[in-house]
């Protein structure tokens, strides 16, 4: 795959990002030049490799799943400017 200079612009137009003409050509180069990378790990014998995400086995640490208020409300409120019983209280803002 190669990127050329038509495709530069438009990825940078969806992305948003103001771009120079003068920097069009070398930002071309750059993306080939990382898809060249990219394309070189298809090159890597994986067959019989186990995927992983992490390079030591961890068990999931699994907790029951009980559903509570925390119990700590006032301590969140503690700094509220304004409170109504264990809620914080906002003005009104439609009418």
């Amino acid at each position: 795959m190669s990127v050329d200079e038509k495709t530069v612009r438009r990825i940078a137009m969806l992305a948003r990002i103001g771009l120079d003409e003068a920097e069009v050509p070398a930002l071309a180069k750059e993306l080939n030049t990382i898809i060249g990378f990219v394309e070189q790990l298809s090159e890597v014998d994986t067959e019989g490799v186990k995927p992983f995400t992490s390079p030591v086995e961890n068990k999931m640490r699994w907790r029951e799943d009980v559903v509570a208020d925390g119990g700590y409300a006032e301590h969140v409120l503690a700094n509220a400017p304004d409170k109504d019983d264990e809620y914080f209280a906002v003005p009104k803002v439609v009418e």
